[in-house]
């Protein structure tokens, strides 16, 4: 299996918008480009609402045979680790392998000596194609680095090689992540951990790197956007300098983790895309199930009752519901407003605070952030939370697909401006 040079994942908390979502590739194929869809939910998604990896796949499927797609689709075991994978063997094709937890772990003396013995091509000046400055590596800095991933890159080579034992090589795409740690990788470390992977025998062909600034859930990037630029030429420089220095597979590329609404960053993604005629994976994740919000207040109604009883939910139980994200969200609780203020909210108040629209005065990141993480109560409420999505099914669809064609793809794999 071979992942296309521009993909998307996307992620569908509760299995219902999967035809609207590739309705959005099918209008980037309209336009002359092929994003290949990757639908990913984590183990602690499944976990919190209940489902089964199966779910994710039945819906792919559906909505591939509903929509004619005769391209390449996935489905994403996301953030699995070797005590989680099992449960995705069967129904997955696509493994993001997260080792972040064993960054820093140190693997024995050993190991790191052999590591840098077999490695004398890192020591010294190192001049990636496309980048006017040179590296210089002591074996100082190699150690360093190799005592600090190389326990999570082996600990990855153990999920890697459990996968092919159950669906053999060749047969599903892997991609390593790494970004949900303290510290952003530098471009010199990003091609020691790749030249500790290719030792794996890993053909990885995503790899998720942590970049500085901040990649909060369902909101822009925070941070330094001329920073972030240089950071991913580099990086896209490093990984091809691996791909031929250890024969990598040739289309590994960068994968964008919390990617979704990042607007900021979209340009110089798709700027440096082109620069080095480079590929992406962009996660948009859990921007689906707020889009289902934004349906359901559209709808008004019975939607807009529902949707207003899952904020007052959230609001309620804000700590219990931010507590497994704390590291990827911000939220200002003074910026909250009051359940008792939503509740006389109308349709349309409702929509433009949540709807992430830069420069809207009605925008309110902290209760985007909020319902973001919230879709656990709307998975408490089964199946009258359910039954209200497949009754506003039309409207729900159009919002999730805008969003994902205009805000995400088009900006960034067509180089259009979003929305």
């Amino acid at each position: 299996m071979r992942l296309n040079k521009y993909s998307v994942g996307t992620g569908d908390r509760f299995a219902h918008q999967a035809k609207a979502q590739l309705q959005a590739c099918l209008l980037a194929s309209q336009q002359g480009v092929e994003v290949t869809p990757v639908w990913n939910k984590s183990n602690r998604e499944h976990t919190i609402i209940g489902s089964e990896p199966t779910s994710t796949r039945q819906a792919a499927d559906a909505a591939v045979k509903a929509l004619h797609w005769e391209k390449p689709y996935f489905c994403d075991a996301d953030h699995i680790t070797l005590q989680t994978v099992d449960r995705f063997l069967a129904p997955c094709d696509f493994y993001t392998i997260d080792v972040a937890d064993a960054i820093g772990q140190h693997a024995p003396a050993s190991d790191i000596d052999q590591f840098v013995n077999r490695h004398p091509e890192l020591l010294g000046k190192i001049q990636l194609s496309g980048i006017d400055e040179a590296f210089g590596i002591t074996a100082e800095h190699l150690k360093n680095t190799a005592e600090k991933f190389l326990a999570a890159v082996k600990q990855a080579g153990k999920v890697y090689r459990k996968i092919e034992s159950a669906k053999g090589a060749g047969n599903f795409i892997p991609e390593i992540s790494m970004d949900e740690t303290d510290r952003a990788q530098s471009p010199v470390e990003l091609l020691i951990i790749l030249a500790a992977i290719a030792d794996e025998g890993i053909p990885i062909q995503t790899i998720a790197p942590k970049f500085s600034g901040r990649f909060n859930k369902g909101v822009d990037y925070v941070g330094d956007v001329a920073q972030f630029e240089k950071e991913m030429a580099l990086d896209v420089a490093a990984i091809a300098y691996a791909v031929r220095q250890y024969g990598l597979p040739d289309n590994l590329k960068l994968s964008v983790h919390s990617g979704s609404d990042k607007f900021s960053i979209y340009p110089a993604i798709h700027a440096t895309m082109r620069r080095f005629d480079a590929g992406v994976h962009l996660k948009t994740a859990g921007t689906t199930w707020l889009e289902e919000l934004i349906g359901l207040a559209e709808a008004d109604g019975d939607g807009l009752a529902l949707a207003k009883q899952i904020y007052a939910e959230a609001f309620a139980h804000a700590d219990e519901l931010c507590a497994p994200y704390a590291t990827v969200i911000d939220i200002d609780p003074t910026k909250l407003p009051s359940p008792q203020e939503v509740a006389v909210w109308t349709s349309e108040q409702y929509t433009s605070a949540l709807r992430h629209v830069p420069g809207s005065p009605a925008y309110n990141s902290s209760l985007r952030q909020l319902l973001h993480v919230g879709f656990k109560i709307a998975a408490k409420m089964g199946h009258r939370y359910l039954d209200l999505l497949e009754a506003n099914e039309a409207i729900i669809a159009k919002n999730v697909t805008e969003n994902l064609y205009q805000r995400h793809i088009a900006p960034v794999f067509l180089g259009q401006r979003s929305i």
